[in-house]
């Protein structure tokens, strides 16, 4: 029942079962005591609605771009293996290789862009290449 009322607010399943546990995190956190069946009902549907309509206005505040969309923007279909790869990197590494490689800047730049220091950000980019380089050998192993 919580699944599909979170569903039908959220339209996606994914973020409807998120809001579920969350729900049932409440629940356990707060062990909160219900005069019967039907109020402990009507506390976890409640529940469940707000955690929805927090989801939903987090989305519109803070809104994402599908992987889809962003392999649109690819300068060539082969790239989007490379684009991939580059996603799956942590933040703080994945920020200082994209400012580097795709926007030109130098890395005292980015250092002041991020602020850090130079040589944070130069072993930033020493570990990005060679997570890179180890994610993309891995991935050609298993295409041959």
């Amino acid at each position: 029942m919580l699944f599909q009322i979170c569903l039908v607010m959220l339209k996606n399943p994914g973020d409807a079962e998120d809001a579920v546990q969350d729900t049932l995190l409440r629940y356990l956190q707060k062990a909160p005591n219900f005069e019967n069946a039907e109020h402990e009902k009507a506390w976890l549907i409640t529940v469940a609605a707000n955690r929805c309509r927090d989801m939903k206005r987090f989305f519109v505040r803070h809104p994402q771009t599908n992987l889809e969309e962003i392999h649109a923007y690819a300068c060539r279909p082969e790239d989007n293996g490379l684009l991939d790869t580059l996603l799956e990197l942590p933040d703080k590494i994945r920020i200082v290789l994209v400012l580097y490689y795709v926007h030109g800047y130098q890395t005292a730049e980015i250092a002041k862009i991020i602020g850090k220091s130079a040589s944070a950000v130069k072993m930033r980019l020493f570990k990005g290449r060679k997570l890179l380089k180890k994610q993309l050998e891995k991935e050609e192993w298993l295409y041959e």
